[in-house]
């Protein structure tokens, strides 16, 4: 598992304790007044079920792994913008400072784990032998 995936599942987990801080004492009507979230508790009563926004189940699809440096932490530099996007887009629609404050710090986390890996990804192609670029893969080729 890349280190953007190890880093995503503890995303999820902190995402999942918010969900369910906040639903967990949630009436039948308020339930019922919230048409997306009715169906959910249908399925899944107040419990935390990753999914995208749109409802597509989370899914360990989403950690990309070729097993080369330079694909992989280019795959990892893309999943720290994509993750740093879905937490600006989170702030935009929330107000609860519950919310904000943790989600302001998984962004931040974003932005550095952006450096670091661009740093790695320099260093990697730093060392590379031009006239093998293309032709070997460093993470398993020696």
């Amino acid at each position: 598992m890349s280190p953007t995936g190890v880093e995503e599942l503890g995303h999820l987990e902190m995402i999942g304790t918010m969900v369910h801080q906040l639903t967990r004492n949630l009436t039948e009507k308020q339930i019922e007044d919230n048409p997306a979230f009715a169906a959910y508790f249908v399925d899944h009563t107040n419990g935390v079920y990753p999914t995208a926004a749109s409802g597509f189940p989370w899914s360990a699809a989403s950690m990309e792994v070729k097993g080369d440096t330079i694909a992989d932490l280019n795959e990892d530099l893309a999943a720290e913008q994509k993750a740093r996007v879905t937490y600006d887009n989170i702030l935009r629609l929330v107000d609860d400072p519950d919310i904000i404050e943790p989600i302001r710090f998984l962004r931040e986390r974003e932005i550095v784990h952006y450096q670091r890996f661009g740093e790695g990804l320099r260093l990697v192609t730093d060392r590379l032998d031009s006239k093998n670029y293309y032709a070997a893969n460093p993470s398993f080729d020696k």
